[in-house]
Formats: structure tokens, C-alpha cells, sequence
């Protein structure tokens, strides 16, 4: 029986297109399933805002950061905790991403066309001991381009591909089984989903309107996670972080199901770890959603002042940007699943970023002026249209009129505004004195001795309620699903394991499906901007090690 191609890659994600990428520079023939329409291509890459994670960059060495693959490796274990029989190849593929992103990654996307936005970002800072979770340093780098930067040259190499004819698209294909002959899996079945129009992200059309079977040498499964399926989020949510939320908003699109984790699993694949995950706690409601329950995450600078659903601050040091994992574990012990940031305007103009590409049209548009020009503003434009429109949030000139204003967005008044006036105007009191016991107040000193926070994403401390500061702002956030830790385990090769620890012939996983590597190379937490780069790096490995099996 003939081959259709020499391998079949299962989703047109980032992950995907980067397999497929380097299966043309080896010169084998490709067919690219995915079933959503080519609209989608680069799938929840191309919604991110493109932060990628790398040591002693050129960028920190400018910014005056130290760092080293030492330093990160370190962090690293800090952050994943692996503590299983499992762990075996996450820890293999820690190290493994780790040298990456100390050696050859900046330079290899550089000479892809790939650029940095200059100032450096501190993502996930931990706050414990010095092996504990969190980046010692700034790592994060903010692609100019933000995630269609990201995903840029890896869909124009897969295009060439296409030019050339090594590579044929299969859009609205949807996988439903793998199949074995002579002992190796060869064989992918499915069903065709009719032509769909609906937008990048948007729900398409699950009419099926025929079936297909196609053969090829290797199979790569680069299909994403889970986080758009609630239902299964819910059902592998672990016993550690408490009660699972009762509502929750959606990070990512529907389509990302999960679907193809247990079609491996099925076919023989070992997946791990899947009451890993990783979800944020700053998620609010989208004013002009493209999909259900379409929500943004906050990226918050450190002053804002984090209560629960009660009012009460959140013990320390679960500061904003932080420790994301601690956060929602405090939170879904506390009987509720929303917190509050109360600040002022001159916090806001600041301090909060929103991620997206379609929320950083400067950054996204790569306009040097627009970017400059959110610099100069007192409140950068897309966050402006969340305090305008967005149902999450109050504004208001005094403390007393901004707690009815929280207390009428839920099902009971929580906030007492005596309490929170006193918490407020003792923390407030701090600020005037250079000494201080309030580790909040300690943390946002420390960040402006940084550079990249001063200039912009740390503002002076100040007290709260100064009127020169507000108006006063709360903003109600909810938890919002993005990402599976756990997936099918793989060796270095990107061969997906069986059960007894063999390889699965014909088989390979790269990208979310994979846990970014070896069935989870983050372990119980992400230091941040290792997503996008865990998707290129086992992506390259991926298509890579298929090409040589069948060279």
C-alpha cells in the first residue's frame, strides 16, 4: 500500500508548522491536518503575546541583567518540582530547553527574521528562597510582532514547503483514530468537516460531510492541550488546588479540546502528568469576545493591592506576577473563585499590560511610533476600552462609592468599606517612610531598581487614596484557563513512549500535546515565556528526528 506522504503532522499549530518547517529543509513530503479552516493557522500562538524565554540574551546584557544557564537551570528546578517516576524525561527535556535557550535559540530565530522588543521583561518573580519558584532575573522577551511575529517564519518556511510541493494543507480535517500495519503506526482516520468562513478563533462547523484515511511514515501529534474543553479541565483538576473553579473563563478557543491526547493514548501513547496544568488568576471578560467566554489575562506590574472575595490582601508573597499556581491554589481554598485588584489611575496607566496580540496593536503592528506613543499615554488604549466597556470593572472618585460599585458585580456585598479603608490607609501610611514591614511595598522598591520596571511596568510608590492618583479602580478577576502541563510522554527524539517506556513506532509529539516536551517539562509550574519557545524547540526536535526515521 502507498504512502500519501512521508509524514503526517497532526495540527497547524506553532508547534506543527515548526515540525513541518524542518521536515522541508530535510526534503520530505508533508501532509498538515488540522480541523479548523486555514484561517487558523498558527493556532493559539498566533493569539499570545509572544514572550519568549532566553538566557544572557543580548537584550538582558543591555538591560544590565546577569544571568546564566546555571541561574536558569537552577530556577528551573525550583519552579517544577519534580517529584515522580515520571519526571524521568521532563527533567531530561529541563535541561535540554534550558541549554536552548542559553545557546543557539536567540541566534537561530534572529537569522529567521525574528526581533525583540528592547526592555526585558520580569514575569513570574516567586518570592520564596533562592531555589524556590520563580526567575531570579528577567527573562521574558516580548517578540516584535508579539505571536504573529512568533509564528511568522515558521508558516512562510512551511508555505515555500508548499511552493515547492512537499507540503499539502488539510484544513477541516478532523482526526479520530491511528492505525498500525506491520507493527508501526502508519495510518490516520477521520472525518471531513464542511467549509468554514468563521474567524480566526471563532467556532466553526462540526457538520461532517466525509471521511478520509491517509498513510505516511511518521506521525507527529502537535494538536494542543486542553484548555478550551472545561469539562476536562474540571475532570484532571488536582486535588492540591482545591475545589475546581465553578466558572471560568476561556483563554483559548473551543477547539482546543484535547481530542488527540486520548486518540494517542488509545493508539498506545503513555500520557502523563495531566493534573498538571496551568491556569491564570487575573483573567477578566472580553468586552468584544471572538469566542465563548472569551477572556484576557491581566499582566500587572506589583502595586496593586490583591484581595479576595472578602476584601482581605492575599498573604504573602502572592503579589501580581508573582506566583501565578500559589495564587489560584489560596484562591480556590477560599470558598470563592474571584479575586480584586483595587489601584488608581496612575497604577494603571502604568502598570498594566494585557495579553494578546490583538490587544497590543502597537507591539503586534511593529509601529516604533505607536509604541512610543503608549509610553506617553496616561492610559494605554486597549485597557482604556476595558475600563470603559469591560463588565470587571469600577471606576469611581471615592473608596465608599467604589465598594458599592464591587459589591453590586457579585451575588453577595463582601467588601465592607470600613475594613478596606483601614487596610488601605495603613498600607498608604507606609509610603511615607523609607523603612517599612509591608513586603508589598519592599517588592515594588526592589522592581524599580530594574531599569525595564522603572521606565515601564513599575509606578512610584504613592498612597492609594491620593486624590492626585485616582480615580480609584478595582477590577474583579476570574479564573482563566490556558494550558496543560501534563501530555504524552517523549523521549529527547520526540518519540512518544509507551506505558512499558518503549517507543511508539511511527509516532511523535511535539508543542502542548507533548507537555512542551517529554510529557511535561514544566513540572508543577512555568517560569513564563516557555510555552511558545517549548512549542519551537520541541518542534524543531520533532521534525527533525522524523525526518531522519524516514530518511
Amino acid at each position: 500500500m502507498a504512502y500519501d506522504a512521508d509524514v503526517i503532522v497532526i495540527g497547524a499549530g506553532l508547534a506543527g508548522l515548526v515540525a513541518t518547517a524542518e521536515l522541508v529543509d530535510a526534503g520530505r513530503s508533508v501532509l498538515v491536518l488540522d480541523q479548523e479552516p486555514e484561517q487558523s493557522l498558527g493556532g493559539q500562538a498566533h493569539w499570545s503575546f509572544g514572550g519568549l524565554f532566553l538566557v544572557d540574551s543580548p537584550e538582558q546584557r543591555r538591560m544590565r541583567i546577569k544571568d546564566s544557564r546555571e541561574l536558569a537551570l537552577q530556577d528551573w528546578h525550583g519552579a517544577a518540582g519534580f517529584d515522580r517516576r515520571e519526571d524521568h524525561w521532563p527533567r531530561e527535556w529541563a535541561a535540554a530547553y534550558v541549554d536552548f535557550a542559553a545557546g543557539e535559540k536567540r541566534a537561530w530565530l534572529h537569522r529567521q527574521g525574528m526581533r525583540f522588543f528592547p526592555v526585558v521583561g520580569w514575569a513570574e518573580r516567586g518570592g520564596y528562597d533562592a531555589t524556590g519558584h520563580g526567575n531570579s532575573v528577567p527573562r521574558f522577551h516580548i517578540t516584535w510582532g508579539t505571536g504573529p511575529g512568533v509564528v511568522a517564519p515558521f508558516e512562510r518556511r512551511v508555505r515555500d514547503g508548499v511552493a515547492k510541493g512537499l507540503v499539502t494543507f488539510k484544513f477541516r480535517h478532523r482526526v479520530t483514530g491511528l492505525g498500525t500495519s506491520a507493527g508501526a503506526v502508519d495510518t490516520v482516520t477521520g472525518e471531513i468537516l464542511e467549509p468554514s468562513d468563521a474567524e480566526r478563533g471563532a467556532a466553526s462547523s462540526r457538520t461532517v460531510t466525509g471521511a478520509f484515511e491517509l498513510r505516511a511514515q511518521a506521525v507527529i501529534v502537535t494538536s494542543g492541550g486542553i484548555g478550551g474543553n472545561h469539562d476536562l479541565v474540571r475532570a484532571q483538576w488536582p486535588e492540591r488546588l482545591g475545589t475546581p473553579p465553578r466558572t471560568m473563563l476561556s483563554g483559548v478557543p473551543a477547539h482546543v479540546d484535547g481530542l488527540m491526547l486520548g486518540i494517542t493514548e488509545a493508539a498506545g501513547g503513555h500520557h502523563i502528568n495531566r493534573d498538571r496544568m496551568w491556569h491564570y488568576t487575573e483573567g477578566i471578560e472580553n468586552w468584544n469576545p471572538i469566542w465563548a467566554r472569551h477572556g484576557i489575562r491581566i499582566l500587572p506590574g506589583p502595586s496593586s493591592l490583591w484581595l479576595d472575595a472578602r476584601g482581605r490582601r492575599l498573604p504573602v508573597p502572592l503579589f501580581p506576577g508573582f506566583d501565578t499556581l500559589g495564587t489560584l491554589e489560596h484562591i480556590m481554598r477560599s470558598g470563592y473563585d474571584y479575586t480584586w485588584f483595587v489601584l488608581d489611575q496612575r497604577i494603571i496607566g502604568k502598570e498594566f499590560a494585557l495579553s494578546g496580540s490583538e490587544q497590543n496593536p502597537d507591539l503586534t503592528g511593529k509601529s516604533v511610533r505607536d509604541v512610543l506613543g503608549r509610553a506617553r499615554a496616561d492610559i494605554p488604549g486597549p485597557v482604556k476600552a476595558f475600563m470603559d466597556h469591560g463588565v470587571d470593572f469600577v471606576v469611581e472618585k471615592d473608596l465608599g462609592a467604589l465598594v458599592r460599585g464591587m459589591n453590586a458585580l457579585t451575588e453577595q456585598p463582601l467588601i465592607d468599606e470600613a475594613a478596606l479603608r483601614r487596610d488601605i490607609i495603613a498600607r498608604d501610611r507606609e509610603i511615607a517612610n523609607p523603612f517599612t514591614k509591608d513586603l508589598q511595598i519592599t517588592a515594588i522598591r526592589g522592581a524599580r531598581k530594574y531599569l525595564g520596571d522603572k521606565l515601564i511596568r513599575t509606578a512610584a510608590p504613592h498612597r492609594i487614596l491620593d486624590p492626585g492618583a485616582g480615580p480609584l479602580i478595582a477590577v474583579r478577576l476570574n479564573i482563566l484557563t490556558r494550558k496543560s502541563l501534563g501530555g504524552l510522554e517523549t523521549d529527547l527524539s520526540s518519540r512518544v513512549l509507551t506505558e512499558a517506556g518503549d517507543p511508539l513506532p511511527g509516532v511523535y509529539a511535539a508543542g502542548e500535546a507533548a507537555g512542551f516536551g517529554g510529557g511535561g517539562v514544566h513540572g508543577y509550574r512555568s517560569l513564563e515565556g516557555t510555552f511558545l519557545g517549548g512549542c519551537i524547540f520541541s518542534g524543531r526536535t520533532a521534525g527533525r528526528a522524523a525526518a531522519k526515521a524516514v530518511g
